[in-house]
């Protein structure tokens, strides 16, 4: 079975410089994890997004927090303690620092970076199981993001004015690497979800990488533009993420 940081990456977007009109700082959304096992869609995990504020001596960011945790029955299968965190500016969410700490199955990282957006570089550390440590700092782009700041940065753009079929690229840090993906805006659909029916903007994901996340997403179209659906493959599978609560919203 695979590790579920698929199901982080299954959401990552578009950097963009847009203001924050989508995400509140008190917001939390919890979702359903599911996979292909044995050709039956099985109930692994719990995935949760929450928002808090974060005071600092210099200024108050905004905490991107993001954690995967399988329901207990399959712990002795395949346990997974996985957290995910990243501290951006509330207003255009460029992130300042990163948070990485994974158990899966018995893998442990613990992966941090700092960002020097000025010299366009990320100063990384990382950390396993046995305690050996390692930094290392790293060359971005300009746009470049982790996967948690790039996970939100979606519900900033304008679907309302895009156009069915227009596709972007973006680019994210992930394992000290950064990985080129894209997206295509597939126009709205209605589906029923666990808070109610509602009409969603559809984005495909993709890669030029054969071993990449594809998928289909799925935001509501109202100002929170929250994600409430996603089905997912991979080389070893198939699964889909339902979101099964929504409170604090902004909007």
């Amino acid at each position: 079975m695979p590790r579920l940081t698929f199901l982080l990456i299954l959401l990552i977007s578009v950097f963009t410089y847009a203001q924050n009109d989508a995400i509140g700082a008190h917001e939390k959304l919890t979702f359903t994890a599911s996979y292909n096992m044995s050709g039956i869609l099985t109930d692994l995990a719990e995935v949760t997004m929450e928002t808090s504020p974060v005071k600092t001596s210099k200024a108050t960011l905004l905490r991107l927090k993001c954690t995967a945790t399988t329901y207990s029955k399959w712990d002795n299968f395949f346990k997974i303690r996985d957290l995910y965190e990243s501290y951006v500016n509330p207003k255009t969410l460029t992130p300042y620092l990163y948070n990485r700490d994974i158990n899966e199955g018995g893998y442990y990282k613990n992966m941090k970076y700092t960002y020097s957006h000025k010299s366009h570089t990320v100063k990384t550390v990382q950390k396993k199981r046995n305690n050996n440590v390692e930094n290392k700092t790293v060359s971005i782009g300009a746009n470049t993001k982790d996967v948690i700041s790039t996970l939100y940065s979606i519900r900033l753009l304008d679907f309302e004015t895009m156009a069915v079929g227009t596709s972007k690229s973006f680019n994210i840090i992930f394992d000290r690497e950064e990985a080129k993906a894209q997206i295509k805006y597939l126009g709205t659909e209605t589906i029923s979800t666990a808070l109610g029916s509602k009409k969603c903007h559809k984005i495909a994901l993709g890669s030029s990488q054969s071993n990449a996340v594809k998928g289909t997403l799925y935001f509501t179209a109202d100002a929170n533009k929250i994600p409430v659906y996603g089905k997912f493959k991979i080389p070893v599978g198939n699964g889909e993420l339902k979101i099964k609560s929504a409170s604090g919203l902004k909007n």
